[in-house]
């Protein structure tokens, strides 16, 4: 008698995209480090953030700490995700890897302008979207003008 097949521990097909198991790995990490990631590939995919980040750190009032770059993911996720989930319906595929291509292309058709880093981090949020609106429920994300010194957090709320 065989054991039963489980599906979670299956090769990645060889027509599956590198991003498609970058995702899967995503997947594994928890709310804090999804949105941290969140807030740091919003900078990476903007080159004029990069370059007002690096303005900032070269006159020491640049904060790239875990705390800045989660309130920084918590700002971007509540300004992406009502468009996100006014997205187009779509029917759950059942593998994960299927999940998050359908994902993908919910995220890139329904917020403009992202880079490669933005869309893998913002779908995975959306497929882990119960723990990531609980953790970001919790915490209270910086009010534009505030005093903190972290000015990157305030333009990530565009």
């Amino acid at each position: 008698m065989s054991e039963p097949y489980d599906s979670r521990f299956t090769l990645p097909s060889i027509d599956d995209a590198p991003s498609t198991e970058s995702g899967v790995i995503l997947l594994g990490l928890d709310a804090e480090r999804l949105l941290a990631g969140v807030g740091l590939a919003r900078l990476a995919d903007e080159p004029a953030l990069v370059a007002l980040a690096v303005d900032q750190a070269r006159h020491e009032a640049l904060d790239l700490g875990l705390g800045a770059l989660v309130e920084a993911g918590i700002v971007r996720w509540r300004a992406v995700r009502p468009l996100i989930e006014a997205g187009p319906e779509m029917t759950a595929a059942g593998s994960l890897r299927r999940e998050w291509e359908h994902a993908t292309a919910r995220v890139t058709a329904t917020v403009t302008g992202l880079g490669p880093a933005s869309v893998a981090c913002l779908a995975a949020c959306w497929l882990r979207r119960d723990d990531v609106n609980e953790f970001a429920g919790h915490r209270r994300a910086p009010e534009n003008g505030s005093d903190t010194q972290d000015v990157l957090s305030r333009v990530f709320a565009d």
